[in-house]
């Protein structure tokens, strides 16, 4: 046991290193899992990704990412239903039951957000029985409200629930990311509702100041405000027993050597995440 048997690293954290170098590196670090990204994958070429962290003995946690859901166009429409249904396909072929969802904003020039909420749910009916067929997972992903208007109209864990409550557990969950939900005062009992439905823990410090745009202000575990302390005790009450994924958008971490980088996570999460994953 060396602490680091629930870690992974998803693979945005050390963005300048191909699939194959991020496979290499978490051999060599002991991490025994990792997240991919769409876009990664296809550089190496599917089945060479498949191949490539099966004889790296890894798991992989998940696959970024499907999505994008609230195009009211139907040829926009048909287009993001297709690509998400590739987007399974892909999961399968790499061995992992979780594609993460990032819903989408609001359509171009669009206010309407209760309708743009409502086309995400009429596609997860459309795509969740595709993917459950391949035994793949869609774990829908809410987004700090600040990404509302852009990246997702899904801000709560109590929203991605009820969109996600309709399906068998087995079809659809959810993804907790501290970076989005570490401020929400509902967040510990939508957790414990949440139960089986946790598909991903994903992980990464809520840093200040906040870049312009927000995205790129993510930090290591430890270097912000987030109590993950209580926030990974409430996540093991819940009853998930998955990864603990390393998700980190950072222009300072992207332009340090990916090793440093994988030491310092996994020294965080040696300290501060796994003493509390059995909810203790």
């Amino acid at each position: 046991m060396n602490g680091l048997e629930r870690l992974s690293l998803n693979q945005i954290t050390v963005r300048g290193w191909s699939l194959e170098r991020a496979v290499r590196g978490c051999a060599e670090a002991g991490v025994p899992a990792i997240g991919l990204w769409r876009d990664k994958v296809a550089e190496t070429g599917l089945e060479r990704s498949a191949s490539l962290v099966r004889a790296a003995g890894l798991k992989v946690s998940s696959l970024c990412r499907g999505g994008f859901l609230t195009a009211t166009e139907p040829d926009a429409r048909q287009r993001a239903l297709e690509d998400n249904r590739q987007a399974v396909r892909e999961a399968a072929t790499l061995g992992t039951d979780t594609l993460v969802l990032v819903c989408g904003g609001l359509p171009e020039g669009g206010r309407d957000l209760p309708g743009a909420r409502r086309a995400v749910a009429d596609a997860l009916a459309e795509l969740a029985p595709y993917a459950a067929e391949s035994g793949v997972r869609l774990a829908i992903e809410p987004l700090h409200p600040m990404f509302c208007a852009d990246r997702a109209v899904v801000s709560t864990l109590s929203q991605a629930l009820d969109l996600a409550e309709p399906f068998p557990v087995d079809w659809v969950g959810v993804v907790v990311d501290s970076y989005h939900l570490w401020w929400d005062p509902e967040l510990e009992r939508q957790l414990a509702r949440a139960g089986d439905r946790i598909a991903s823990y994903q992980v990464c410090d809520w840093t200040l100041p906040v870049p312009e745009g927000a995205l790129l202000g993510r930090g290591h575990v430890g270097d912000g405000c987030v109590d993950f302390t209580a926030l990974t005790r409430a996540v093991a009450r819940a009853g998930y027993d998955g990864p603990v994924e390393v998700e980190i958008f950072n222009e300072r971490v992207w332009a340090t050597p990916g090793e440093e980088t994988l030491a310092t996570l996994a020294e965080r999460h040696r300290r501060l995440v796994a003493p509390y994953l059995d909810g203790a």
